[in-house]
C-alpha cells in the first residue's frame, strides 16, 4: 500500500504523520477525474465509482502539499495545486450527479483501522467487474 511504502522508504514520516488519505466519491458513485491512466480519451477522463489519493504535507520554509496518485499520468508525485487544477478541474461546471465529495483521513488512523478485500469490485458471481489494481489490498495493522 502506498502510505506504508512512503513511510518505509523514508519519503514520509515513519508513522505517516505527514500523510493524508483522501477518498473521492459521491452518492451516485460517479466521480470524474482527468489525466488518468485508465482512460482511452485524449484528456484522460475516467468516471470512477470512487478514487483514493495520498496527500503529503511537506515542511520547510513554506508548507507545501503534494499528491501521490497511482492512477494518474501527471508527475508522481504532483504538487497539490496542479493536481486540483488538472485532474479535479474545479472550475469546470459539472452536472449535480458528478459533484465530488472528499473524505480526508490522517494516514496513521487509516493504516491502523482501514482494510479492503476488494469485494466491491466483484459481481454477484464473484468475477471482477474490471481488472483490479496491481497493488496489494489495504490491510489494517495487526491483521492478516
Amino acid at each position: 500500500m502506498l502510505c506504508k511504502k512512503l513511510c518505509s522508504a523514508r519519503v514520509a514520516d515513519q508513522e505517516g504523520s505527514n500523510l493524508f488519505v483522501v477518498f473521492i466519491s459521491n452518492e451516485n458513485r460517479q466521480v470524474p477525474l482527468w489525466h488518468q491512466k485508465a482512460s482511452e480519451g485524449t484528456e484522460g477522463l475516467v468516471i470512477w465509482d470512487y478514487h483514493v489519493i495520498c496527500v503529503q504535507k511537506m515542511t520547510g520554509k513554506d508548507t507545501q502539499f503534494q499528491v501521490w496518485d497511482l492512477d494518474t499520468v501527471l508527475p508522481f508525485p504532483v504538487p497539490l495545486h496542479q493536481y486540483i487544477t488538472e485532474a479535479i478541474r474545479p472550475s469546470l461546471p459539472l452536472h449535480q450527479k458528478f459533484r465530488r465529495l472528499f473524505r480526508l483521513i490522517h494516514a496513521p488512523i487509516f493504516l491502523r483501522y482501514f482494510a479492503s478485500d476488494r469485494r466491491h469490485m466483484r459481481n454477484a458471481e464473484g468475477e471482477w467487474i474490471a481488472p483490479p489494481p496491481p497493488h496489494n489490498c489495504a490491510i489494517a495493522e495487526g491483521k492478516i
